[in-house]
């Protein structure tokens, strides 16, 4: 199968997610990467932040024209998390790609098990306490920058058990979040964007973006819960992958 077939299929099923939980795009973005595309680790977080940022954004206006962005707490979640992201990307090139991968492996596993137990939401919001909210925020942030995923699986997470907020406005919420966690950490990692390729990271986005509104009409038609669950199932068995791999 050709480069190009793989980039669009991968992108295809990345922005699906996106579109449809609020994140995990990245979190799959740069499995793929490696191991069907054939990038380094350092140059496939990366190449995830480019995609999930582009992704995120252009999936954002359409949540947010149906009142399911939170800006207040989305911006107090990204602003936490603008320094951390930033450290981490000045970081994550530093690391050993064995190191790089296996922490992925580990942060993909444990977010995997984090949807697997996720309590239902409740429908009445509570009020968002910024402490907790700048607390969350700073710990998505740092993930991002030193992993090179949008934190969205992370986010929607702690949107909803941390904050009580509800999933809907979770999933669209964490959009914000992610489009300025990707951004601050790809400001410190402009020296490994030297070597990227584009002619495969373009279409990958591309096809992402499509996903991405696909994702969120399937999210108004299927149970979340549902799409979670089998979602988080994917994510474990990549995460087993990954780990495994790193041991080798």
């Amino acid at each position: 199968m050709s480069t190009l077939i793989l980039a669009l299929a991968a992108g295809a099923v990345i922005g699906l997610a996106l579109g449809a939980l609020g994140g995990g795009g990245s979190v799959l973005a740069v499995p793929a990467l490696i191991y069907l595309l054939g990038f380094t680790p350092v140059a496939a977080t990366t190449a995830s932040l480019v995609i999930v940022a582009v992704s995120s954004a252009t999936a954002l206006p359409a949540h947010a024209r149906d009142g399911q962005v939170r800006w207040r707490t989305g911006l107090l979640f990204a602003a936490a998390g603008i320094g951390p992201a930033m450290l981490g990307g000045a970081v994550a090139g530093r690391l050993p790609a064995a190191a790089l991968t296996g922490a992925f492996g580990v942060v993909a596993a444990a977010a995997a098990v984090r949807m697997l137990r996720a309590r239902r939401s409740t429908d009445v919001a509570r009020p968002v306490r910024p402490g907790r909210a700048a607390a969350a925020g700073a710990g998505l942030g740092a993930v991002t920058g030193v992993l090179g995923v949008g934190g969205g699986f992370l986010a929607v997470p702690a949107l909803v058990g941390v904050l009580g907020m509800r999933m809907r406005a979770a999933v669209g919420t964490s959009l914000l979040v992610i489009t300025v966690n990707s951004l601050a950490a790809l400001a410190m990692r402009a020296g490994t964007a030297d070597g990227l390729d584009w002619a495969v990271i373009g279409p990958f986005a591309g096809a992402a973006v499509l996903g991405a509104w696909d994702g969120k009409r399937l999210a108004a038609k299927v149970s979340v819960k549902a799409l979670q669950r089998i979602f988080a199932l994917v994510l474990l068995a990549v995460a087993a992958f990954m780990l495994i791999d790193t041991a080798v």
